[in-house]
């Protein structure tokens, strides 16, 4: 591996960390940044570093995952009614993710125009949701049932275009369900581990065998650089999110969007 392709690597990995959690597309990121750099990585590469930054939600929010676990075995209400509504939540994006996979990889997947277009979309459509949220009705991801869990998993699945935010579809979609800011952004972290891994072990399972040496080598590198990013802002972008909402990143989508576009037509 050059030393171009390493740095590309490496910044490609702390992008995805740092954005993967927030409502502003880190694949659409990814997209635009690896036809900026012009970089040859493997078609797994974008879906796999993802799952870096999954694994650091797991590390932060280990004692709840292990609660969790633990309860399930126990026959504890609670932790198999945060279970299910998972596994419900989760259901949607594999239905439509099997049936549509040759389709996202082929066309949407390498489209920056795709992603520009969507991430201005996507802004104007989270400040409008923003001034005309009611009062929320549900102040913890314990006290979701199973119609508000399979609703976020159907909005989920908007994110399998390019520029839609996987985060931002499902938090938009749990406030939009009447969940409060916090449990609307921990629920969306918490899907997000089963809908990655899925992702990620489907899409190697379908290119592993035109991944070379130097791909392989990539994608480690990429995943570790994503885990130590995503490990250091789960926790502050909730925060940041319970302190100042969403608008803050609308407006952000927005003129980012806008550059790609501008960008594009530039070229």
């Amino acid at each position: 591996m050059d030393l171009f392709l390493l740095l590309s690597v490496v910044l490609i990995g702390v992008l995805e960390g740092l954005t993967e959690f927030l409502p502003v597309s880190s694949t659409g990121h990814l997209i635009v940044l690896k036809e900026a750099l012009g970089v040859d990585l493997p078609d797994a590469f974008l879906i796999a570093i993802q799952l870096g930054a999954i694994l650091a939600v797991c590390t932060v929010y280990w004692r709840r995952l292990a609660d969790t676990t633990i309860g399930v075995f126990r026959g504890e209400a609670t932790a198999w009614r945060f279970s299910i509504n998972l596994l419900v939540a989760f259901l949607p994006a594999v239905g439509v993710g099997l049936l549509a996979y040759d389709f996202i990889k082929s066309v949407l997947l390498e489209s920056p125009a795709t992603v520009g277009t969507t991430l201005v979309l996507g802004g104007i459509a989270i400040l409008i949701l923003e001034k005309r949220l009611e009062r929320p009705r549900v102040h913890s991801v314990d006290g979701m049932n199973w119609r508000t869990a399979l609703g976020i998993g159907v909005v989920q699945c908007l994110a399998m275009i390019p520029g839609v935010s996987r985060s931002g579809a499902t938090i938009m979609g749990g406030l939009g369900f009447g969940l409060a800011r916090k449990p609307a952004a921990e629920f969306s972290f918490f899907l997000a581990i089963p809908t990655m891994v899925a992702a990620t072990g489907y899409d190697l399972y379908k290119t592993a065998h035109g991944l070379t040496d130097a791909g392989a080598g990539a994608i480690a590198i990429g995943f570790a650089v994503a885990f130590v990013a995503a490990a250091l802002v789960v926790r502050a972008a909730v925060s940041f999110i319970e302190r100042h909402g969403f608008a803050p990143f609308a407006w952000y989508r927005i003129g980012a969007g806008g550059l790609v576009l501008i960008w594009l037509a530039l070229r």
